[in-house]
């Protein structure tokens, strides 16, 4: 059975934990909890792992490593394409979950390839793989709001009711990482591109 990587695109370390642009960590740590698996520093080096079976516990499903790099956004792409290495995964066959300015929170969208977008979680992906064609889970947290900057927004906190929203849309990622996976992309943009 072929496995797949899924990578949850964030920043390590409690000062970004909370932002916008870390989305990527946390649906990662929601497939953690569905996969029943703990994180363990990979020996490839620079980011953690957890292997495991999607569905229930002990069942033959779809094996997945799931991933989330060690380092700065910036620089992930090189702990991924290592991974992919380790593990023999084709880049077809990696799933990338990362924030997105163009689309507003809540909201998601599941694509295979494309540019990045000015996302640089994805362009370091996408120059250490050598390719952008890759599966991405994208979680909309919407444009800032009047002329705040853009990088700025994404590494600040979320608003007071956003935060009461949270919670269902890490589910829906996490839900739409498991129906590319088991499903495919067609069924999957019917589900939960909204």
């Amino acid at each position: 059975m072929n496995t797949w990587l899924v990578v949850g695109l964030g920043n390590p370390g409690p000062t970004y934990a909370d932002t916008r642009h870390n989305i990527g960590y946390l649906v990662a740590e929601e497939l953690a909890r569905r996969l029943g698996g703990s994180w363990r520093s990979h020996k490839s080096g620079r980011a953690d792992a957890i292997e495991g079976r999607l569905g229930a516990p002990g069942s033959d499903g779809p094996r997945v490593v799931l991933v989330r790099a060690r380092c700065f956004m910036n620089e992930s792409g090189g702990p991924v394409a290592a991974l992919a290495h380790f593990y023999k995964i084709p880049v077809g066959q990696i799933v990338a979950i990362h924030d997105e300015l163009d689309i507003d929170f809540g909201m998601l969208r599941t694509k295979f390839g494309g540019g990045d977008n000015g996302h640089n979680g994805l362009k370091s992906m996408r120059s250490s793989l050598g390719t952008g064609d890759f599966f991405r889970v994208r979680a909309g947290i919407g444009r800032p709001p009047g002329r705040q900057n853009p990088a700025d927004f994404v590494l600040s906190g979320y608003s007071s009711r956003e935060r009461k929203e949270l919670p269902l849309q890490i589910a829906d990622a996490a839900d739409a990482v498991e129906s590319l996976i088991t499903e495919g992309l067609e069924i999957t943009q019917q589900n939960f591109n909204r």
